[in-house]
């Protein structure tokens, strides 16, 4: 099953919109297969367990995962696989771990099959929060 739509523009209709948008997220995973559904809960959880208390929405077409309502990752299904988007550079070490699943500039790509090495998608988003933060100052 791929991703239903191109759209590129951010979206918060439809059900989940708003502050919790947990209950999309879920339909959205909830439209895959078991083995794509394990893999994107896992995603999830690993996400948030780095940011806990971090918001849910559907931007993009998209799982995203806010902080302070502004998007901070977001991440999708595909037929064979599941990205993640924005993917963090200019650290030489996370560079070299997550070279192996780059899939374009921004995107890294996991197939189902294959479960990401411990803590690479959690130092993602450690990343991904740091430099984000280092933009806002």
């Amino acid at each position: 099953m791929s991703k239903a739509s191109s759209s590129r523009e951010p979206s918060e209709a439809g059900p989940g919109a708003g502050p919790d948008g947990s209950a999309a997220v879920d339909e959205y995973i909830g439209r895959f297969p078991a083995n794509a559904q394990i893999a994107l809960q896992q995603v999830r959880q690993r996400i948030h367990a780095v940011v806990p208390g971090a918001g849910e929405a559907i931007r993009y077409d998209m799982p995203t995962i806010t902080v302070d309502g502004r998007s901070l990752i977001h991440f999708a299904g595909w037929k064979h696989h599941l990205s993640l988007y924005p993917v963090p550079d200019g650290v030489p070490d996370f560079e070299q771990d997550i070279a192996p699943f780059r899939s374009g500039r921004s995107t890294a790509r996991f197939h189902y099959a294959q479960h990401p090495p411990a803590g690479l998608i959690e130092r993602l988003v450690a990343l991904q929060l740091e430099q984000r933060g280092r933009r806002d100052a």
